[in-house]
């Protein structure tokens, strides 16, 4: 029994130690400047999310400006081409929350972070009244504990997880040689710049009509 106990008591120490670096409040916010990769997606308006959705975007990066507003690259599909977007939001004074215009005015803050392996993000879309959940990890995949607890977050705030989408298994533009590798060929994005696996394998470097360049 002695045995067992201890060995609980390393369990739930272990467990407090991995989550020792989440924060959730009183947030470093020049930390989270850098490379990001987009994991999981939600939404309560699936439709905002799904293929040729406005809010079906793929983070590149996030800079911290000198006024504390954050300015986000992504990638996403305008009128099915793959495109460039970049937006600023403005800090509201209030711990992680800030407001930012995209499809309307919105609302978002930060709900955990570990600033060296991922960012969970809370929206409000005050236009069209939807809310929006975004994992977001410092490399193209993160852990299945992970995104348990994503879906779980998601459920508290009434998304189900039938609308929750994993954006690792849909390989974005920016991306490039760092996972084309593995890329599946029918993926959106191969869809996107009109790739084959022929394609892939006859070229060194694959051009798209739009313009971006990548090297394999």
């Amino acid at each position: 029994m002695k045995l067992l106990l201890l060995c609980l008591g390393l369990t739930l120490v272990c467990a407090q130690e991995g989550n020792s670096d989440v924060v959730r409040s009183n947030f470093d916010i020049p930390k989270i400047a850098g490379e990001w990769y987009s994991i999981l997606l939600a939404s309560d308006n699936r439709e905002k999310i799904e293929e040729n959705g406005s809010m079906r975007v793929f983070v590149e990066y996030i800079d911290v400006l000198e006024n504390s507003s954050l300015l986000f690259k992504f990638h996403t599909k305008v009128n099915g081409v793959c495109t460039e977007l970049s937006l600023v939001s403005d800090s509201t004074g209030e711990d992680g929350v800030f407001t930012i215009s995209y499809d309307g005015e919105n609302k978002f803050r930060i709900l955990q972070v570990n600033y060296s392996q991922h960012i969970i993000f809370y929206l409000e879309n005050f236009s069209d009244s939807f809310q929006l959940l975004e994992l977001y990890a410092r490399e193209p995949d993160t852990s299945p504990e992970l995104k348990n607890e994503f879906v779980e977050i998601c459920q508290k705030y009434g998304v189900v997880k039938e609308n929750i989408i994993d954006l690792t298994k849909v390989v974005p533009p920016h991306l490039g040689s760092r996972i084309f590798s593995s890329m599946v060929p029918t993926s959106s994005y191969a869809k996107c710049w009109g790739l084959t696996s022929t394609t892939i394998a006859r070229e060194g470097t694959v051009s798209a009509s739009s313009g971006y360049s990548l090297i394999i």
